[in-house]
């Protein structure tokens, strides 16, 4: 490795020039008068005419940010422009960001409390943090600095955005779900909205020492896990349903086969025996799209012993209720949805999209037989999540799918932190699944949680 003043290059053993593109002068000195975030783009500008961003990617990040550090000191002291360490130290972390990172949404990405990220055009940047949104400082230069992160991303995953199609679905490398839509399908330069996911999956114990759920709601749910019944868990936007299903999950056997099924990969099964499969969109042309549906259909053929479909939301609805009806005990899905009840009305109608024309009884049925437990939870005003009740499925009465509460979560005030205060209560009732628990051993173990006596 070299330096020079304006020659500046850096080399990798046995390898040619990399980054710096020599002969490229500084520009004239700044004044004093311009304003000091007019100095930082003007190094920015200074920066980027010796540098070549192509080959800049393939340099490991600390390499490259020390690299740029030491070159904003020195273009610094040849505009004369004052900067101290930190100011350098800052500026060279968000050039490093610019070319191998999101911009200024990167150290929102590696700050493990926040869980979203929503970009609603260049100068307006929200995260959530404990449940709670709020405004940030984060700036892009401009819209077309926007668009550029936005590229990136959609190139990581094999997708393009552009005018032509200015709405994707995308991942992250660490698993991050993005959803980007750019003008001309909104007003204001673009939006980003990215739901992180921890590094590691909760458990169902961590759960219960932040008050989603009950001790007793985790060992039903443990328990429901182990003795292969077939669980919906349902819930609006944001609320926990992926979190809870892999958290759930968990408790599967680890002899099982077990195949996903996604629109964008989420789950984070530790089971070693497991099959991801994700949804691809149409191309440009309009043509490979592959939906939930065919999957599901597909997954049937790789002898599964369950299928956990990360969201229904379509006609795939009938293929996940046939295979819960036809040996796949134990499967699992989520849905959006306001309430239990409303779940099951959500799931009728996708299985009328699946145009198969069959009587409203008879999809009824199918539900009735195919789901056994309904989990739904809630992003409560507090901006803490719980689990709002859990429900059997009982049967039939008439045309009517009969539910009946197991758990069910009472609020009683709100403390002076702002935080609700309530309890997760129990109704006693004995649930119809019992008799599987039974023969996994745990029958006994399910009615105490249920606060049962083993007797009655």
């Amino acid at each position: 490795m070299t330096s020079a003043a304006f020659g500046r290059r850096i080399i990798e053993p046995g390898a040619r020039e990399l980054v710096l593109i020599p002969g490229k002068e500084a520009s004239s000195p700044a004044s004093d008068l311009v304003h000091h975030n007019e100095l930082k783009e003007q190094i920015r500008s200074a920066l980027m005419s010796r540098i070549d961003p192509s080959v800049a990617v393939r340099i490991p990040r600390t390499r490259l940010r020390g690299e740029i550090t030491n070159l904003v000191g020195e273009i610094a002291t040849e505009q004369r422009i004052q900067l101290n360490e930190i100011e350098e130290a800052t500026l060279a972390a968000e050039l490093t960001n610019d070319m191998i990172g999101l911009g200024p949404l990167e150290p929102y990405l590696e700050d493990d409390e926040v869980t979203d990220v929503l970009v609603n055009g260049p100068f307006d940047v929200y995260v959530e943090r404990r449940g709670k949104l709020e405004k940030t400082s984060a700036r892009f230069r401009d819209g077309e600095h926007l668009v550029g992160v936005a590229q990136r991303i959609a190139a990581a995953v094999g997708r393009r955005i552009d005018e032509a199609s200015p709405m994707v679905d995308a991942r992250l490398a660490d698993g991050s779900r993005v959803n980007i839509v750019l003008p001309p399908l909104v007003l204001n330069g673009g939006t980003i909205s990215i739901r992180k996911f921890p590094a590691h999956s909760l458990t169902l114990e961590a759960m219960v020492r932040q008050r989603n759920l009950s001790p007793e709601i985790a060992g039903v749910l443990q328990i429901a896990a182990r003795s292969r019944v077939n669980i919906l868990i349902s819930g609006g936007t944001g609320s926990g349903k992926t979190t809870l299903l892999n958290a759930v999950s968990q408790d599967i056997d680890s002899t099982e086969r077990i195949i996903t099924v996604e629109d964008a990969v989420e789950l984070q099964l530790q089971q070693p025996h497991v099959v991801q499969m994700e949804t691809r969109p149409p191309n440009i042309e309009g043509a490979g799209h592959v939906p939930q549906r065919e999957l599901v259909r597909n997954a049937l053929r790789m002898r599964p012993d369950r299928i956990i479909v990360g969201e229904v939301r379509g006609p795939e609805a009938f293929d996940m209720l046939q295979a819960m009806n036809t040996g796949h005990d134990g499967s699992m899905t989520t849905v959006h949805a306001n309430s239990p009840r409303d779940a099951l009305y959500r799931i009728e109608n996708m299985v009328m999209m699946a145009n198969l024309n069959l009587p409203l009884k008879a999809i009824r049925m199918q539900v009735a037989s195919a789901l056994n437990l309904i989990v739904h939870i809630e992003r409560m005003r507090d901006g803490v999540r719980r689990v709002q009740s859990v429900a059997e499925i009982a049967g039939m009465e008439g045309d009517v799918v009969t539910v009946r509460d197991l758990f069910t979560y009472r609020y009683q005030s709100v403390k002076p932190n702002g935080s609700l205060d309530g309890a997760f209560e129990t109704t006693r009732m004995r649930p119809d699944f019992v008799s599987r628990a039974a023969r996994h051993g745990l029958d006994k173990e399910l009615l105490d949680c249920l606060g049962i006596s083993s007797g009655s």
